[in-house]
């Protein structure tokens, strides 16, 4: 059977990613330390290298869904670093995760994730690169914080196409368990929301009202996803669980929300 890493194993997409793998032999590599059910645990961090000779050894694929949003130029070192030490230790599959419209929004972060993909491309080890839209955590943080003031702020003239991380998750395992297919259909979510329908969701999962105020957000990113840039186009797959079927599960009366979406990393 092979050995399937998955980086940043433990956190939003990579623990549905270890849990779709189910029966597989399956080693996480995660700057925490905390038990993964179904998987050998490496402690590590890409930032830094440490752990990650140890975790690619013997790994016949890797799932790279290790990122980092706010230290957003540890993206590029850090994939730069896994495929090092993948090619010293052989020539896994690599599978890596990116975001739908990295090459037309102009937001640092989206940058560092377009450097890695050119990365995995030019590795010279067989690749598999899938792009998907906002996940449905990313789009509630967003909402549930703007829905703290009476007065909730809502960007004009803007969309979103929110997918579900175990549905992201579902389609990067089976393309693990598969051949190396270079880039593949782009990946979203069932519906484009306007700005304001996520927030009219929001409020209608959490029982609160708020008065909806539409603010224009200048700049040359704003631009980028009023042009709808970042949305699925033509030729891509789609998901089928609603942004409003995700509310349903995850967020409590008064707005009170279960899972945070992401966890800044200490320096």
């Amino acid at each position: 059977m092979s050995t399937i890493l998955v980086t940043g194993g433990t956190g939003v997409l990579g623990r549905h990613v270890v849990s779709q793998l189910a029966g597989q032999n399956v080693r996480v590599l995660s700057r925490r330390e905390t038990a993964v059910p179904g998987a050998e645990l490496v402690r590590g961090d890409l930032a830094t290298g440490s752990g990650v000779a140890e975790a690619v050894r013997g790994a016949d694929v890797v799932v790279h869904c290790a990122s980092d949003p706010v230290h957003w130029h540890d993206d590029v070192t850090a994939t730069d670093r896994l495929i090092g030490e993948a090619k010293a230790a052989g020539r896994p599959h690599l599978v890596y995760i990116s975001i739908v419209g990295v090459d037309r929004v102009p937001l640092p972060y989206y940058r560092a994730k377009l450097a890695a993909e050119s990365l995995v491309r030019d590795s010279g080890l067989p690749w598999t690169l899938l792009r998907a839209t906002q996940f449905h955590d990313l789009v509630l943080q967003f909402v549930a914080a703007m829905a703290k003031s009476p007065l909730m702020p809502v960007p004009k003239g803007i969309s979103v196409q929110p997918v579900d991380t175990a549905e992201v998750a579902e389609r990067l395992a089976g393309l693990a368990l598969g051949d190396p297919a270079g880039r593949v259909a782009d990946f979203g979510g069932p519906q484009v929301l306007t700005a304001e329908e996520a927030a009219r969701a929001f409020l209608a999962a959490a029982g609160l009202r708020r008065r909806l105020v539409g603010v224009p957000l200048p700049g040359r990113t704003a631009a980028a996803y009023r042009a709808g840039w970042h949305l699925l186009g033509e030729g891509g797959q789609k998901g089928t669980r609603t942004f409003s079927d995700f509310l349903a599960e995850r967020v409590g009366p008064g707005g009170k929300v279960e899972f945070t979406y992401y966890r800044p990393r200490r320096r």
